[in-house]
Order: C-alpha cells, then sequence, then structure tokens
C-alpha cells in the first residue's frame, strides 16, 4: 500500500482524491491546506490538517501531491517540502522547467528524496509524445497545440491579479495553424499564430476592468504572446456557464524516412475534466515515485526518467500478456 498526502485543496487535490479511489493500492493519509481545516470537508471524508501539522507526518506518507499553481506556489513549495518528503507536482510553465528541476535536484540530492516535477500531460503524457516521436523520426518537426478547453494554470494566474475575484482562461488552437503542419508546411509559428486565450474574468468593481485587462494581457510567460480576449462577466454567469473544467490538446510529428516518404504522427487527448485526468496521471507517476525510492533512487526526476512498467500495478507477466 503507497501512502499518500495532499498538499493544497483545489481542483487538482479533489481530482487526486477522486483518482485514488480508482487505484486500489494507494491509501490516502491526510491533506493538507492554507486554511481552516474546519471549513474544507473534502470529497473522499479524509482527515483534513493545516499545513503546520505537516512535520508531524514526515514518517507516514511515502509520496506527497503537490497540488499547487504553477506561478507562485510549487517554484517555492516543491524545492522546500522535498527536504523531508519524497514529492510529486505538476509544475507546467515550460521555459522554467529547467531552472525547476535544478532548484528541486539541489535538495532532493542532499537529503536523499524523490522529487518528481512537471506531471500531467502537458508538460507529462505529450512530453513522451515529443521525445518518442522525435527518436523515431529525426527528420521532421514537432508541433504541439492545447485545446480547445480551460487551462489551470492560467485561470490561477489571472485570479492572482489584484481586483480579480474569480477567472477561467480558454486556450483555443487555430485550425490553419494544425493542417499547416498535416500539409507538410511546416513554419516557424509564433504562439499568437498558434494559439490565442480567451477570459472569462470577475472583478470585484466595474472601474478596475481596464487595469485588470491590461495586467492579464501584458502578463509574461501566459498572455503577452498571444492574441488575448478578455471578457468580464459576473459571478453567477461565470458559475452558470463555466463551471466545467474541460481540456485537451494534440501533437503532431511530421517527417520523413526518405526523400520519397513522408509522415505524420499524431497524439490527441480530448477531456472532459482537466483536474481530473491530471491527477490520474499524477497518481501512476507517484505509483513510480514509490517504486524507486525502494530502489534507493534519489533526485529531481521528470516523466523522461520513468519507465512504463513503473507505472503499473500489475506485474511484468500481465503487461506482456495483455499489453505488449
Amino acid at each position: 500500500m503507497i501512502n499518500v498526502g495532499i498538499y493544497g485543496y483545489g481542483n487538482l487535490a479533489k481530482g487526486v482524491e477522486k483518482a485514488i479511489l480508482k487505484n486500489d493500492d494507494f491509501n490516502l493519509v491526510t491533506i493538507f491546506t492554507r486554511r481552516d481545516p474546519k471549513d474544507v470537508k473534502s470529497v473522499s471524508g479524509t482527515v483534513v490538517n493545516n499545513i503546520k501539522e505537516l512535520l508531524n507526518y514526515k514518517d507516514k506518507i511515502d509520496v506527497l501531491i503537490l497540488c499547487g499553481g504553477s506561478l507562485k506556489d510549487l517554484p517555492i513549495q516543491t524545492p522546500e517540502l522535498v527536504k523531508n518528503f519524497n514529492v510529486i507536482d505538476s509544475f507546467d510553465t515550460h521555459k522554467d522547467v529547467k531552472k525547476h528541476f535544478y532548484n528541486v535536484n539541489k535538495n532532493a540530492l542532499e537529503t536523499k528524496h524523490v522529487g518528481m516535477i512537471s506531471v500531467g500531460w502537458d508538460p507529462g503524457l505529450f512530453s513522451i509524445e515529443r521525445i518518442l516521436l522525435n527518436s523515431v523520426l529525426p527528420d521532421g518537426k514537432t508541433y504541439t497545440f492545447w485545446g480547445p478547453g480551460v487551462s489551470q494554470g492560467h485561470s490561477d494566474a489571472i485570479r492572482r491579479i489584484e481586483h480579480v475575484k474569480d477567472a477561467r482562461q480558454y486556450t483555443i488552437p487555430l485550425d490553419e495553424a494544425q493542417e499547416d503542419v498535416r500539409l507538410g508546411n511546416l513554419k516557424d509559428f509564433t504562439a499568437r499564430q498558434m494559439h490565442k486565450r480567451v477570459c472569462y474574468v470577475v472583478v470585484d468593481d466595474p472601474k478596475n476592468q481596464k487595469q485588470v485587462e491590461e495586467d492579464i494581457k501584458n502578463m509574461p510567460n501566459y498572455f503577452s504572446d498571444y492574441n488575448t480576449e478578455v471578457n468580464f462577466i459576473s459571478q453567477e454567469e461565470l458559475n452558470e456557464k463555466h463551471k466545467n473544467l474541460p481540456h485537451g490538446g494534440l501533437v503532431i510529428r511530421y517527417g520523413n524516412t526518405s526523400n520519397e516518404n513522408n509522415h505524420v504522427a499524431e497524439f490527441k487527448l480530448k477531456l472532459d475534466s482537466n483536474p481530473e485526468f491530471t491527477a490520474s496521471i499524477m497518481i501512476a507517476y507517484a505509483r513510480a515515485v514509490y517504486k524507486m525510492v525502494k530502489r534507493g533512487e534519489f533526485g529531481a526526476k521528470t516523466i523522461a526518467d520513468v519507465s512504463l512498467k513503473d507505472l503499473m500495478k500489475e506485474d511484468y507477466d500481465f503487461i506482456l500478456n495483455n499489453l505488449i
């Protein structure tokens, strides 16, 4: 039985709870929150503790699953928490993955823990596809399209802006760019040519809308490189029309194996619930973290370091009989 804890309690954490219910080799020990535990009711009825109680569980948790945001939470939390726990996070700011990896690795090596970072569907499953297809078709080019759907990280980034009460951000891939790739028109697209971003935002006062819109559109790494549409709506409309969290995306590799033969390989996801699917990936990789620890491995890890068999609860014969 793999004993896990959840750190932070939002949509992703609730998805982790549901994923644990689908995996009978996991036991959820407790949930940690910055809020008053009395104000938090968990999906599974698991006991909730304030984060001040964290170190009291140091010897009771095999893997601590971090469910914070990539903008302000995980860059601080993951390097700090790996000092005392084996951890896994879903850090998804692509350009900062390398920096985050080495920040986590330093403390993980010193304390002999495993710190698995950037586990989700992108970075995550899409990372695997990019590595795999780049290896199989070395003479080619890879493109990644996200959406249409709600980005948890970008929505969270908007909610961190002053005067914002709530927000949803939809990433929309542009059809023209996808068709260009399938036809072999392998352009060096800008971010703006591949996606647009559509935001629905609730503010505390209409007089702050202009400032909030400027803050969103000028946010580096998130919105400044894209055509971004900002719509201000009421909390009631947001709750009614944007309560679900669908997402998905597509990795396309166009390459050739000779002058005569070209190939298009695609990997596509269409998700009803972004947080629940991301959480399910994290649980599979938490199992791999547990196995790594049992083998005496430590340090920062990414999805590229994990053997597929380490994701499985079943033994190798099951793989041979059913999945090869």
